[in-house]
């Protein structure tokens, strides 16, 4: 597996090799995440880059199932992005075209799996940044329940949505790495068929996609029903004063001293948060805890809905920062609500990776893991 990173090196998948070995499942770990013996980065040059002395705890207890971690993955500086852009080592490049970004913010995440660099790689998922780069780059992430997987040494983006989960080759894959990450054995031998279960589209959600994503949901979209849902501006409108103002907290005394350090973009990002109130953050919260009952309560009668992951393909590196809204569209509207969903890759004719996002009902992620072994089941053409 190092061979293959050396190989694919021009990719920029990793900030860093560990020099651990032995037996074991072989695990990437994004570096906003602290390994022992490794400096954290955040994808930035700007924090303290002495090794951390000890473990994340969620490192700890993969540790714990017998992981080894190979290397830190590059991501989106702060992991404040959705396609991979970092000035200090280097754009994450698209394994399907490298004149492509990757995607973010767990885009050095997502290129290793799909290059089998491990056998499955760590991500956080703040507004879509482990589901974004996973249908982009043709592997599955998995996003749990806000709060299923500990957050304790993990570089904040924005605390109040923060999310650490896998991605991997497999729905079944990415289902042990969860089993690995919390320390809890589930049972999914016999997941359900795909035509016995109910599954809904969004009502009016679903618009603006680009020809290859549109041409592939198409395809497994055909016939669902569409049910009422709040409207997707709600959550758009909702989340950003969260997000911004959390960063722009997390960011504020930083930006005295090492402005110049920051890209523009994310720059843009963070001090769009100091417009934010204190009365529209908390206005944004009561919002929060609103349209998390109403997408609760809209999914009521289903066992899951189906969303693309991103509106379009991944946008080539010169596209800047103008490809964000398309990418994040679909995908924040779950971290606004904290509930689970897996990205997984729809069949395609387009030479460049296309995914497709299954939610399920909040804190239930067992479940949801097993609709979403059915739908990979559906998408393979196996027997339903």
């Amino acid at each position: 597996m190092r061979a293959r990173i050396h190989e694919h090196a021009a990719l920029n998948a990793f900030i860093c090799e560990t020099e651990e070995t032995g037996d074991g499942t072989v695990v990437a770990v994004k570096d906003l995440i602290d390994v022992r013996g490794t400096p954290t980065t955040a994808g930035s040059t700007v924090l303290d880059l002495t090794p951390a002395r000890a473990d994340a705890p969620l490192i700890g207890q993969l540790r714990s199932a017998g992981c080894l971690v190979i290397g830190k993955t590059n991501l989106h500086e702060w992991a404040l992005g959705p396609t991979g852009a970092n000035r200090h080592f280097g754009p994450v490049r698209n394994p399907s075209d490298p004149s492509r970004f990757a995607g973010g913010s767990s885009g050095g995440s997502a290129v290793a799996v799909a290059l089998q660099m491990c056998d499955w790689a760590v991500g956080t998922d703040t507004g879509g940044s482990i589901r974004i780069p996973a249908g982009l780059c043709g592997v599955v992430g998995f996003k749990p329940t806000f709060g299923a997987i500990d957050t304790r040494g993990v570089f904040p983006a924005s605390q109040s949505l923060d999310t650490v989960g896998p991605l991997a080759p497999s729905v079944a894959a990415a289902l042990r790495a969860h089993e690995m990450l919390t320390g809890q054995r589930q049972d999914y031998s016999k997941p359900p068929a795909w035509k016995d279960l109910r599954i809904g589209i969004p009502r009016g959600w679903v618009t603006g996609l680009d020809d290859a994503t549109a041409a592939a949901w198409a395809v497994v979209s055909d016939s669902l029903p569409e049910i009422g849902f709040p409207a997707r501006e709600l959550f758009a409108s909702a989340i950003l004063p969260i997000m911004q103002g959390e960063a722009c907290a997390n960011h504020r005394k930083r930006l005295t001293h090492h402005r110049e350090s920051y890209g523009a973009d994310v720059l843009a990002f963070i001090e769009a948060g100091l417009d934010v109130t204190a009365a529209a953050y908390l206005e944004a919260k009561r919002e929060q805890s609103r349209l998390s009952d109403d997408f609760e309560l809209a999914m009521l009668d289903y066992d899951a809905i189906l969303l693309p992951t991103t509106a379009r393909v991944a946008p080539k590196l010169d596209e800047g920062d103008n490809a964000r809204e398309a990418l994040t569209r679909f995908t924040r509207p779950s971290n606004l609500t904290g509930h689970p969903v897996f990205s997984v890759p729809l069949p395609s004719a387009h030479p460049l990776p296309v995914g497709i996002q299954v939610v399920g009902h909040h804190g239930d992620d067992r479940a949801l893991g097993r609709v979403a072994l059915a739908l990979e089941r559906h998408l393979a053409g196996a027997p339903n």
